[in-house]
This record gives C-alpha cells, structure tokens and sequence, in this order.
C-alpha cells in the first residue's frame, strides 16, 4: 500500500535534488558576484525573485514531511520564511541556496524515515499567515496543496534561470525518469 509519505518524501527529494542540479549549471561568469544578480532575477516585478523561490521550495518540503507526522513545524521552517520574504535584499550566494537544498533533502529523509503512515481521511487544518484556515483531509492536503505549492517554487525557479539563461532544458527537470527508461529505447 502506497502511503502520502511513499508520494511526498520522494518527489520532494528527487525535485529538490533537481534544483541543485540546475542551480550546478549555472555559468561561471554567472556566480562572480556569488550569483547575487541571478538569485535576485524575477519572471514578474510582483513575483518573488529567484532565491526566495528556492528557500519556499525547501519550506514547502519540511512543512510537508512536519504536517504528515502531525508535529510542530521546526525553527527552521520559520528561518526560511523570513528569510524568503526579505531575499530580495539579501539574496545570499548559490552555496547558501545549495546547503539549504541539500539540507532539505536531508531533513526530508530523516522524516520520512520514522514517519507513521498517516490515515488519509485524517482531518488537517492547514493555517496561513493571512488568517485563512482551510479544512482539509490528510490525503487533499497532499494533493491540492503540498505538492501543487512545491511544484509551484520549483517551476517558477526553473522558469527564471531559462530566461536568465542557464542551459536546461527538458530533461534536466525530468532527470529522474531516466532511471525508468527502457533498454535500447
């Protein structure tokens, strides 16, 4: 039986490791400044810019695995937040977005190592900052928000290092179905 945390741990993992992947190609000449000017590129001047889409992609990944065990979310969570909201200021480096990535990972693993296998039907009210509260089961609270959010952060990093110029394409964001591949096909 496939359980939410069989669905969430692993795409969390292979997505995030995705990132740091694509966060590798970036050009040399591209990280002179640390990759300042590249962690602060936006799709939209009313989108948050690139550093902020990693450090929510690593929140949406730890609250995630901390909902599913139903327990309190760590300081960490939080640091990533703030951190996102004020990274157009302070961007960071591509090294600091790769050690939280991988981080991430890190905490996702040792989460799902031990995690119980939640029942699905298991109520979950998920609160946002704004005071919206929805009331959702365990299993809608991983497919209408965990992973749509998630995938959401990874997407639109992956949207503005292309149109910042860094050579990926297709298969660098599907790399993971490459272990799927049919001999000789």
């Amino acid at each position: 039986m496939t359980t939410l945390k069989d669905i969430l741990a692993p795409t969390y993992m292979q997505m995030l490791g995705a990132l740091s992947a694509w966060l590798g190609k970036i050009d040399e000449e591209k990280v002179q400044d640390g990759g300042a000017a590249l962690l602060t590129a936006r799709l939209a001047s009313d989108m948050f810019p690139l550093s902020t889409q990693i450090r929510f992609a690593c929140v949406q990944a730890q609250e995630g695995m901390f909902r599913l065990r139903q327990e309190v979310f760590p300081p960490s969570i939080e640091e990533l937040l703030e951190e996102g909201r004020n990274a157009a200021e302070r961007p960071g480096s591509i090294a600091d977005a790769l050690a939280r990535i991988d981080s991430t990972i890190g905490i996702v693993k040792a989460a799902a190592a031990d995690a119980p296998d939640l029942d699905p039907a298991t109520p979950i009210a998920h609160r946002l900052p704004q005071g919206m509260v929805f009331d959702l089961t365990a299993e809608q609270y991983v497919r209408d928000w965990a992973l749509p959010q998630f995938y959401f952060h990874v997407m639109t990093a992956y949207a503005i290092l292309r149109a910042q110029g860094v050579d990926l394409g297709k298969a660098d964001y599907v790399a993971h179905m490459f272990a799927y591949l049919r001999p000789g096909g």
